[in-house]
């Protein structure tokens, strides 16, 4: 279940505390229920997944994805799977892990695993919100945030989008009130 940590160590874990405070800057964080067949939760466990597997788990929340095509006019999903043996993975990821924005919508649902997006305030205050297994979190084209996994550096995600092109990151110069090496784990 998510949780907001702030730069002082503080944490906010009641799921609507952290909504109303993700609310003031239009992000929406919900907890949906997880794959519960036999086959899904055997893949959950799994480091990797290859393209089958992915689309098995991806077939299993498809009416998430129906939901949101509807509702939100996303037209496409797919699942990225996330694991310290990935080679290269620091310097991928070192491409989120400063604050930016993209032109759409950054969309997930984590299937496995955690991460850590943070985001900036109307007040310019900087936060973390802890996404877990289960949490769908909806970061709006143009807000400004970053991605970290953590010291975990495990997770399954299903990402949704509306136009692949606006996903490229767009730095800002903003400086981190965090010191991502120390980081909750």
């Amino acid at each position: 279940m998510a949780k907001i940590i702030y730069p002082d160590g503080s944490q906010i874990t009641e799921l609507s505390e952290i909504q109303n405070t993700l609310r003031q800057i239009d992000i929406t964080l919900s907890h949906w229920e997880l794959p519960a067949g036999d086959s899904e939760k055997t893949l959950l466990e799994q480091i990797s997944l290859n393209d089958d597997e992915k689309e098995t788990l991806l077939e299993a929340v498809e009416h998430r994805f129906e939901e949101l095509k509807s509702s939100q006019g996303y037209v496409t999903r797919d699942m990225i799977v996330l694991n310290e043996n990935i080679p290269g993975l620091d310097e991928m990821l070192a491409k989120f892990s400063s604050i930016h924005y993209h032109t759409d919508d950054e969309v997930r649902y984590i299937l496995d695993g955690k991460g850590y997006f943070g985001f900036v305030d109307k007040k310019e205050k900087q936060f973390m919100v802890e996404v877990t297994a289960g949490d769908y979190i909806n970061v709006p084209a143009n807000a400004e945030h970053w991605f970290i996994l953590g010291e975990s550096k495990r997770i399954k995600a299903v990402r949704y989008f509306i136009d692949t092109t606006g996903w490229t990151p767009v730095y800002t110069d903003r400086p981190l009130a965090f010191n991502l090496e120390n980081t909750p784990h």
